[in-house]
């Protein structure tokens, strides 16, 4: 039997990672979809298609990761993270606790929602990957192994925490940039290791995998 400990290491970088970018949408006041009261932008009064919903992460959080806890950090933390004498990182866990920004930015404009957008699509595509990780991946490396690449999944999770130290800018355009291409990678990456596995379930992981492709569209 194969150990599954390289995939449940993925798994946990890319729920940090995650927990890190809702955080993120909570913070701006993004995390209730478009047309919830108060929200940033007035999708009334600018046309553009219809994002889709962020819906909540479907795996299971690790013990010590409520959210409103995290939540509760991060608005703690926020003087310390806009501050010079910030270094870095705190860990694994640290980079959800920094969001130097307040939820009233402005007026929405179209570069604003595209940004909006462009979040959600890897808010949504990562939690999709973990659920196919979680539920077809992992009971398939008990049975056969296939290569799982760990590192791409830390550098998402790294990518993300720096992310969210951004305030909105081309630095933050070019960090969700590269989380939207990471993910694009870890995906590829899997189908690829599951390309020669003789199994119905790798099928269906495959077509899942693919279909999270396709809402990650190249930018």
């Amino acid at each position: 039997m194969a150990s599954p400990a390289p995939l449940v290491a993925s798994i946990s970088h890319q729920m940090v990672a995650l927990q890190t970018l809702q955080l993120l949408q909570q913070e701006w006041g993004w995390g209730d979809g478009p047309g919830a009261p108060g929200g940033p932008c007035d999708l009334d009064h600018v046309p553009t298609a219809p994002t889709r919903r962020s819906g909540p992460v479907r795996a299971r959080p690790g013990p010590g990761r409520e959210e409103g806890a995290g939540a509760a950090r991060i608005r703690g933390a926020r003087a310390r993270a806009s501050s010079p004498e910030v270094e870095g990182l705190r860990g694994a866990e640290g980079g959800a606790e920094l969001l130097p920004f307040p939820r009233d930015r402005g007026p929405c404009t179209l570069a604003r929602m595209a940004m909006r957008s462009a979040l959600a699509r890897v808010v949504d595509s990562t939690s999709e990957l973990v659920s196919v990780e979680q539920t077809l991946l992992g009971p398939l490396q008990q049975e056969r192994s296939f290569p799982i690449h760990l590192k791409d999944s830390v550098e998402f999770r790294n990518i993300c925490s720096h992310l969210a130290l951004q305030i909105e800018g081309q630095q933050f355009d070019r960090d969700l940039n590269a989380a939207h291409q990471c993910l694009k990678t870890i995906v590829k990456k899997l189908i690829q290791s599951l390309a020669n596995l003789p199994s119905d379930t790798h099928v269906v992981a495959c077509a899942s995998l693919r279909q999270i492709l396709k809402n990650l569209p190249d930018t």
